[in-house]
């Protein structure tokens, strides 16, 4: 596939072109689910489940985006009522337009596969949370009609826990990125992803999950390889039963958060807050602050203390079934 480049200071490159390997057809549209949303794409992108044509709720195209500013060499955000610019140096602009037109302006001379990264990261979760969802930056796994939400703060092993939860039989809802729908705000529901992964390669070795395709690192500043389950999948919606803090401890242990440190906690790792208060523009500030209070009124938030070394996980497993056992 072949879309015109640019250079990250906005003028274009020297071959005028950028071809993009492994993309299909110029100007072909790909269909996808996540989220529970229909997407179509100008882009080709393997982490999605693939759907038939449709009408789509997100159409993501390959298109010229105005610079934020004139320093193009630095990580900038831009956020309105309407719309949400992002730019990367390293990957390039993305303006996400309403809730469903995402516009794509890659850098030059970019591995194409690198685009998905922040695309389905930290793009996709600003759409989502535009259409009234409330996002984590979190992991999430089905387990016999209920789940298990991991947060934590970078390193603290939210993907390896829900990797090792996968091996032991359970179901991937998410990873990174978790969708909450607050319709009825007594059961909060998370919506399915896609299903990937996100592992270093320390982790993987001693998960050992088997059924997946393991894809080749496209930047050397990344240091988890996207592993494509083909099963261990759910594509339902589970309610949200138990939000887990993930923390190290000498030993396994599972321990309830008062609301009044509930609260503060999911504010914490929804993902919108990492952009500043400017993400919440108008009316989404007191709508994010009331979602947050209801997934902490309506969903048990502990304190997970795993102990440190891929060998003992398992002790924080056997706590996780038995804390969701006895909910239910």
């Amino acid at each position: 596939m072949t879309i015109r480049a640019t250079r990250s200071d906005g003028s274009e490159s020297r071959s005028d072109r950028l071809t993009f390997a492994a993309n299909a057809r110029d100007g072909a549209q790909h269909f996808y689910r996540a989220y529970g949303l229909v997407i179509a794409s100008e882009l080709e992108l393997d982490e999605l489940d693939r759907t038939e044509p449709a009408i789509p709720d997100l159409t993501i195209r390959l298109r010229p985006v105005e610079p934020i500013d004139a320093d193009q060499t630095v990580t900038a955000f831009r956020f309105s009522d309407d719309h949400q610019h992002l730019f990367w140096p390293a990957v390039g602009r993305f303006l996400i337009r309403g809730t469903s037109e995402i516009d794509i302006d890659p850098s030059a001379d970019i591995d194409g596969r690198l685009i998905a990264f922040p695309l389905l990261g930290p793009v996709l979760a600003l759409l989502l949370h535009r259409r009234g969802l409330l996002v984590l930056h979190a992991s999430a796994v089905a387990i016999g009609g209920r789940s298990a939400v991991f947060m934590g703060d970078k390193g603290a092993g939210k993907s390896t826990t829900a990797g090792a939860m996968i091996r032991a039989g359970h179901r991937l809802l998410t990873d990174d990125v978790v969708a909450l729908d607050l319709s009825d705000p007594r059961r909060p529901m998370i919506v399915p992803g896609f299903p990937q992964l996100k592992l270093a390669a320390d982790a993987a070795s001693e998960l050992s999950l088997g059924q997946t395709e393991v894809r080749p690192r496209v930047h050397p500043a990344i240091d988890k390889a996207q592993h494509r389950l083909h099963d261990g999948f759910s594509r339902d919606r589970v309610p949200a039963t138990r939000i887990y803090i993930l923390e190290r401890g000498e030993k396994a242990g599972i321990s309830p958060l008062p609301g009044i440190a509930a609260l503060p906690a999911i504010i914490k790792f929804s993902y919108v807050t990492r952009f500043g208060r400017s993400a919440l523009a108008g009316d989404f500030a007191a709508l994010h602050l009331r979602q947050c209070a209801q997934l902490a009124d309506h969903v048990g938030v502990c304190r997970l203390e795993v102990p440190t070394g891929l060998g003992r996980i398992g002790e924080a497993l056997d706590l996780i079934e038995k804390d969701l056992s006895s909910d239910a």
